[in-house]
């Protein structure tokens, strides 16, 4: 359980950053070069590298290469994970909401 705990805080760090969701959002679309997919940004070819590192640490992104040339294609198991979570607090809220809403329009 701890380590599913780290991998999901890793994804939720990388998910944090716009950058990263951008690049996430282009894969959604197909495999792109490392080039392919810094050219919308503004900043320099090594700090996109970095972005792009992280995703790959975290398991939302696999890389391989051919010639010179790195290409990258998302991973959505990681992603399942961090939506799972999201939808068990969903619901884990929405039953207290409920409770809460019912409580109140019966002391009302």
């Amino acid at each position: 359980m701890p380590n599913q705990s780290m991998q999901l805080n890793q994804v939720f760090q990388a998910l944090a950053d716009p950058t990263r969701r951008a690049v996430l959002e282009r894969l959604g679309s197909g495999p792109a070069t490392t080039s392919e997919l810094a050219m919308p940004f503004k900043m320099a070819l090594p700090s996109f590298s970095q972005h792009l590192a992280m995703l790959e640490h975290c398991g939302l992104v696999q890389s391989s290469k051919q010639g010179r040339a790195r290409t990258y294609r998302l991973v959505p198991r990681r992603l399942k994970a961090a939506e799972t979570w999201m939808t068990r607090q969903r619901a884990l809220w929405e039953k207290r909401l409920d409770q809460l809403d019912a409580y109140l329009k019966e002391s009302s």
